[in-house]
């Protein structure tokens, strides 16, 4: 097996886990063990408290002391561990230290497979980047499969998808230690801890545009938490209505929403196009428009005469979160010192990841039990319609405040 094909499994196994669960967990946790909105939410924002430190600490260790494939594949079984022992948890409270200690081990992992990506190939002399685009795109076939596989399966409402994920962990994680060697780089190398935690490029909100740039960045990554935390939940809830109980879109959810995962592989590839055309702030308002599209044809859409907006919402999304994440870590890439690119990287991801995640899993959950709650009824046409709603003002502000003009050359340089 070629290099190039060893890191294909790696990443094709690296988000089967998270497909394996992050888009189902919501109609599990609400619908199977009917626990609130509010109780679902705090539980789906472990992964943005995660993503707040763990991914720097990580760099730390791998930099300095462990090989990142043996910390890599270690993080990977012990998340196996606690994957295993979730369906034992019938408590929510529980379950959010349960799943905040899968998340510190899992988070990491994200940013620790590019590392060890991007290290075999310079070990092989190939170009990363022609080569790791091809492989990258793999995780997120992973992610489709294994949303195909446990809505075939029909684990969606069941505890079982955990211990598929859990499978999957074990055997990347045993895997991880075939891989080619990655050790610390960093041994012997002084840092301050400003300079080692990425502290520096918080430098960069003494510019009021990049400030406000990163203020959008956490409003947007709130909106990605949204589809990712109800989608799903949204689906399950058309088998009340008697006329749709039957339909293969409400007994197999998740493959509908599987579309998202596809489209976002091909709106990668109009990216140059956009940014050439119109010119990062134009592509980053287009992701904002496309984020109330999103939610407003949810609103109104169902799995019988209105199936073609929910399939349209999905279609959407691709350039929803590509538009917005591509662009905005090529913004940050063309506006930062060199000296703190890597930093700002991780800042950015910080606001999207973490802090955005955090705000939109807890409060859209309050808001979902106090405001669009009836009993056992959730309202989700009003509920889309809010979510439509934040996203329509975020995009109009953003469109006021935030001023970036078009350089085409700018575009040449990072688009080659």
């Amino acid at each position: 097996m070629t290099i190039k094909h060893r890191l294909i499994l790696m990443n094709f196994l690296q988000f089967f886990i998270w497909g394996s669960w992050l888009i189902t967990i919501g109609v599990y946790c609400v619908n199977t063990l009917h626990w609130s909105f509010t109780e679902f939410g705090a539980i789906f924002s472990t992964m943005g408290y995660a993503s707040l430190f763990m991914p720097a600490i990580a760099g730390i260790i791998a930099d300095r002391w462990i090989n990142a494939e043996r910390l890599y594949g270690s993080f990977h079984i012990m998340g196996g561990v606690i994957l295993f022992c979730v369906p034992m948890v019938k408590d929510p409270s529980t379950m959010f230290w349960v799943m905040m200690v899968n998340m510190i081990f899992y988070m990491p992992t994200i940013s620790l497979s590019i590392t060890v990506a991007y290290s075999a190939l310079k070990g092989k002399g190939l170009d990363i980047i022609k080569e790791y685009p091809p492989i990258r795109v793999w995780g997120t076939i992973g992610f489709i499969i294994a949303l195909w596989t446990i809505s075939l399966s029909r684990f969606e409402t069941t505890s079982a998808q955990f211990y598929v994920a859990s499978i999957a962990s074990f055997f990347l994680g045993i895997y991880s230690f075939t891989l080619p060697k990655c050790p610390p780089l960093a041994q012997g190398h002084k840092k301050g801890i400003v300079d080692e935690l990425g502290l520096n490029a918080f430098a960069l909100f003494k510019n009021t545009k990049m400030a406000i740039f990163f203020i959008f960045a956490l409003l947007l990554g709130a909106s990605l938490q949204l589809t990712n935390a109800y989608g799903d939940s949204f689906l399950h809830d058309f088998a009340l209505i008697p006329k749709f109980s039957d339909l293969i879109t409400v007994k197999y959810p998740a493959i509908i929403m599987s579309i998202s995962q596809i489209s976002e592989t091909l709106f990668i590839l109009t990216i140059p196009f956009f940014l050439k055309r119109f010119g990062i702030k134009n592509v980053m308002l287009f992701s904002m428009v496309a984020w109330i599209l999103r939610f407003g044809l949810f609103a109104y859409g169902d799995p019988g005469a209105g199936l073609w907006m929910i399939i349209l919402s999905c279609i959407i999304y691709g350039m929803a979160f590509d538009f917005f994440n591509i662009s905005g870590s090529l913004f940050v890439e063309t506006q930062s010192d060199p000296t703190i690119r890597a930093s700002a990287q991780g800042l950015f991801m910080m606001m999207t990841n973490g802090i955005g995640a955090v705000l939109g899993s807890t409060i859209s959950g309050i808001i979902i039990d106090k405001y669009f709650k009836n009993g056992l009824h959730n309202d989700w046409h009003g509920i889309w319609l809010a979510f439509a709603a934040y996203s329509l003002v975020v995009a109009v502000l953003f469109a006021i405040l935030f001023k970036h003009k078009h350089d085409p050359k700018e575009m040449q340089t990072i688009t080659h």
